[in-house]
């Protein structure tokens, strides 16, 4: 498995066209921490410099995707542009935006809500207990959302929950589970099937179509899962956040 703290050694940033409006910018093969950031950081930065003609900036695990408009900036100014940018400074080592936020947000780890717990907690080598501590102790980073609206991939978790994806899917995880695998965990937006071990159950609702920013959570934020009881977790589903709280870091 890759660790996730290992700066890509070799691994110059890529720049690549994707269609006829789209560029990718790419600072790894696979997920490490240094690549995370760059990606992020990279974003902020596009965002603050709004060169005429980018119409939308986002990221994923390791890249910045760019979608513009052809008709106001061509492939090669964009091109020369971001070269220059990515010239500029070491973005491996960049700051992390500003205006992220620590997101603390209440789950029940095990019992009926989180069922595959124990198995997660065998596979990583650690007692269930042990494993409830190391989960609630964890403060992780929105690496990047996707696969569903409002739908976070966060990471990294100790190195003991380096552990693979079952072979085959359960059939069917639902709204505000917390789930874990590759030293990652993800908190489901959907109710949907999946690979990955649900070990724990919020009530927070991710994707709130109808608010003015309709996803709780940012790539860059940080997160902290407060133990919680099934009770007081199905008493929570009455509120949207479910009991998330969120604080600017500094």
């Amino acid at each position: 498995m890759t660790d996730l703290h290992t700066q890509p050694a070799d691994f110059t940033p890529l720049i690549r066209t994707v269609g006829i409006d789209g560029m990718l910018i790419s600072f790894g093969e696979r997920l490490n921490e240094p690549a995370n950031r760059a990606a992020l950081a990279l974003r902020a930065e596009l965002g603050r410099l709004t060169w005429d003609g980018i119409e939308e900036v986002s990221t994923s695990l390791v890249s910045t995707y760019i979608r513009f408009d052809p008709l106001h900036l061509d492939h090669r100014a964009l091109r020369a542009k971001l070269e220059g940018l990515l010239a500029s400074k070491d973005w491996y080592a960049a700051p992390l935006p500003e205006n992220r936020r620590l997101w603390r947000i209440p789950a029940v780890f095990g019992s009926e809500l989180a069922p595959q717990l124990e198995q997660a907690a065998s596979s990583a080598g650690l007692s269930p207990e042990d494993a409830i501590a190391q989960l609630a102790a964890a403060r992780v980073r929105v690496q990047t959302i996707g696969f569903a609206p409002g739908q976070p991939y966060l990471g990294e978790l100790p190195e003991a929950w380096d552990i693979p994806r079952q072979s085959q899917l359960t059939n069917r995880i639902p709204e505000g589970a917390l789930a874990v695998a590759i030293r990652q965990m993800v908190l489901f937006s959907v109710a949907t099937p999946t690979g990955w071990m649900h070990v724990g159950q919020t009530a927070v609702q991710l994707f709130q179509p109808q608010s003015a920013d309709p996803f709780v959570l940012r790539p860059g934020d940080e997160v902290a899962f407060t133990p919680a009881t099934a009770e007081e977790i199905t008493n929570l589903r009455a509120d949207p956040m479910g009991g998330a709280k969120a604080e600017v870091l500094k």
